[in-house]
């Protein structure tokens, strides 16, 4: 019966001329006159596939159209058809051609584009004393907790980079830079989980964290010291120990090298009846970096905070790492001096127990330590030095390594912290100083506050506070940014205070400037955080801390400012002002920046290029933003700093009068037919 009614719906579709199918079709319903379903080849013989009805329709095969739910030799036909053949030949070919184009294109612009900047480049540093950031447990001092519940700040000021001061076990001698225990964290700051789920957080946020490594010494009460007094293994050497003498409470030590602190670095040690030396505080012993074991040490340490998911370090005091090993007297500053009344640390020459020979092959040796972990894309890790000598400036560039033999990524500069006089000389002398001086393609930092140095509005005056954060940010290079400098904080006016420049960040008007909720504070907080705090000056448009953000996303959204050409353009004891620009663009940035009195100064006649007018793009004082003015007649207030832009094809440092004015630090040209930065201008 079944058979019957297929064989009838068969005869059905012929008389419709054409196969129809309603979803499935098995082969077996396929009329055997027209298809065999046993060979397909015999398929083609009695079915015309794909071919006008007209013309075949004296044949006896009658036309097989596709249908849904074709059996597959239906479905094999017609793929075998040939369609659009030339056109497919065409786009093969071109599609063979076009590939080694693509490919070379690819390689091309690989080859003429700049080195791409590293995450520790393209933002500034944000350095944070935990201790004065945010408590949160009542206690009075700031924690990894707080750090953790103010990262948003961060994000508000644009900056992608927290530098964390010490928070190794420590007995606090030194504020921390006395470790106890390289691989704890101090109570006072919490627990190692609250320093992962801190890293954590910080990741979370794409932002990147690097913190202190102190290799040159340990407290007094670390596990090594106590080990190396008692003479135990390989410990006994792990510190640097010489016989001197001890006789009715008074030492004679082995020469006359003096702690940075003052007096004598040696330390009579009861126990081991030696003296051990001691750059800093006696309660910080000096690690004998001459002994591979304690370089071992250090590697091991690098290793494990590398490993707790940290993107670099600041090394602290790398000078003091290798001191000689003859023992001889330093040479005295004053040769006339009595020798027997030395007892500060600037009374002598420190030839013996500074950047010794060999100390840069340690500095390298932790570089290689970290490169090992960078190898995972995007996962650089970053290392700076504090190693700036005030008066070598080439015994710092050195800190850089050398295009073949890399060493830091940058030494923090201090050097516009240490000027000792304000105007827009120094400032041009201090700049100039590091850019003349850097390795070629090298880039460069800049630092103008830190824990150990008073505020800038203590230290220059409130006046000047947001010129030189102008200036911070629209150099070329790394600017760092201590805690606390983006609102103008300023130093703790007491007498009783040891370090007026580490007091509690302040976040708001309420107790303790929002610093803490308990009932004291480890230090007091200035009486200026009713009106001086974060919360208060989000709401300012001209505030310090609006300007700091305002200036921190030009950087970030300009080309110029962010990895242009640097051009000094004029000085005197007044204003410093500078360019920044970056061939094939058009866009071009004057920085006049007044660290003196008011001044009026022509800057179309030191440029003859210029236009005769420019757009304040920002400046100190938020109501002049927008405005144009006269480049003939370029006026400042004291205090007062303006970002002028302007359109023009000329580039300054093609000039020859400015050939020598003129620097940048990796070379990058922007083509806008492209959209695409390249090397070759």
């Amino acid at each position: 019966m079944a058979e019957e009614e297929s064989k009838s719906f068969s005869v059905e579709l012929s008389e419709k001329g054409a196969i129809e199918n309603k979803g499935f079709v098995q082969n077996e319903v396929l009329n055997e006159k027209e298809c065999n379903a046993s060979s397909q080849e015999e398929l083609p013989e009695t079915c015309a596939v794909g071919i006008n009805s007209a013309a075949v329709q004296n044949q006896d095969c009658e036309v097989l159209k596709p249908f849904a739910g074709m059996p597959k030799e239906v479905l094999l036909k017609f793929s075998g058809q040939a369609r659009y053949r030339v056109t497919r030949e065409i786009l093969f070919w071109l599609i063979i051609a076009s590939t080694p184009v693509l490919v070379g294109a690819t390689i091309a612009i690989v080859a003429v584009s700049p080195k791409c900047l590293g995450w520790w480049q393209a933002s500034p540093i944000y350095q944070i004393y935990p201790r004065s950031f945010k408590d949160t447990n009542k206690d009075g001092n700031g924690d990894l907790k707080g750090i953790q519940e103010k990262l948003d700040h961060i994000m508000y000021l644009n900056i992608k980079t927290i530098w964390i001061t010490s928070v190794y076990k420590s007995p606090l001698k030194d504020f921390g830079y006395g470790v106890e225990d390289f691989r704890d964290v101090d109570p006072m700051f919490g627990t190692m989980r609250d320093f992962e789920n801190l890293i954590a957080a910080i990741h979370d946020k794409g932002l990147k964290v690097i913190m202190d490594l102190i290799p040159n010494h340990t407290s007094d009460k670390h596990s090594w010291f106590q080990l190396s007094r008692n003479r135990t293994g390989k410990y006994a050497d792990y510190y640097i120990w010489h016989d001197c003498a001890h006789t009715d409470g008074t030492i004679t030590p082995p020469n006359n090298w003096v702690s940075v602190y003052g007096h004598s670095s040696w330390q009579y040690d009861e126990v081991r009846k030696q003296c051990y030396f001691h750059q800093f505080g006696k309660e910080q012993p000096d690690l004998n970096f001459r002994n591979s074991a304690v370089q071992e040490e250090i590697h091991d340490i690098i290793k494990f905070w590398l490993g707790k998911g940290i993107d670099g370090f600041s090394i602290n005091a790398v000078k003091f790492l290798l001191e000689a090993t003859h023992l001889r007297n330093e040479p005295q500053v004053n040769k006339s001096q009595n020798p027997e009344s030395i007892s500060a640390y600037s009374e002598l020459y420190h030839d013996y127990t500074t950047t010794q020979v060999g100390m840069h092959d340690i500095v390298r040796s932790f570089r290689h330590t970290m490169d090992k972990f960078s190898i995972e894309p995007g996962r650089y890790r970053f290392l700076g030095t504090e190693a700036n000598k005030q008066d070598n400036i080439e015994a710092t560039m050195m800190y850089y390594g050398t295009s073949f033999i890399p060493e830091s990524d940058f030494p923090f500069n201090v050097y516009l912290i240490n000027m000792e006089n304000l105007s827009g000389n120094s400032i041009f002398e201090t700049v100039s100083l590091w850019m003349k001086n850097m390795p070629k393609g090298k880039w460069p930092n800049w630092v103008v506050g830190d824990p150990n140095t008073a505020r800038i509005t203590s230290r220059i005056g409130k006046e000047y506070t947001n010129v030189i954060n102008m200036l911070l940010l629209t150099l070329p290079g790394t600017p760092t940014t201590y805690y606390g400098e983006e609102i103008g904080m300023e130093n703790i006016a007491s007498e009783n205070v040891t370090f007026p420049e580490k007091s509690p960040m302040q976040w708001n008007g309420n107790l303790h400037a929002g610093f803490s909720e308990g009932n004291i504070s480890w230090l007091p907080v200035n009486l200026d955080y009713q009106n001086v705090n974060v919360e208060v000056q989000k709401t300012q448009p001209n505030s310090t801390l609006n300007l700091y953000r305002e200036l921190n996303l030009l950087r970030s959204n300009e080309l110029p400012i962010h990895r242009g050409w640097m051009c000094y353009i004029w000085n005197d004891s007044n204003v410093f002002v500078y360019l920044r620009e970056l061939d094939g663009l058009d866009t071009v940035f004057i920085m006049v920046l007044n660290f003196g009195q008011e001044s009026i100064i022509d800057l179309k006649a030191v440029v003859s290029e210029l236009p005769s007018e420019a757009t304040i793009r920002l400046s100190t004082n938020f109501s002049n933003t927008g405005k144009v003015v006269n480049t003939k007649t370029i006026k400042t207030e004291k205090g007062e700093g303006i970002v002028l832009e302007y359109k023009t094809r000329k580039t300054v440092h093609s000039m020859e009068a400015f050939q020598m004015k003129c620097f940048v630090a990796e070379k990058a040209c922007y083509s806008s037919a492209l959209n695409i930065l390249y090397m070759h201008c």
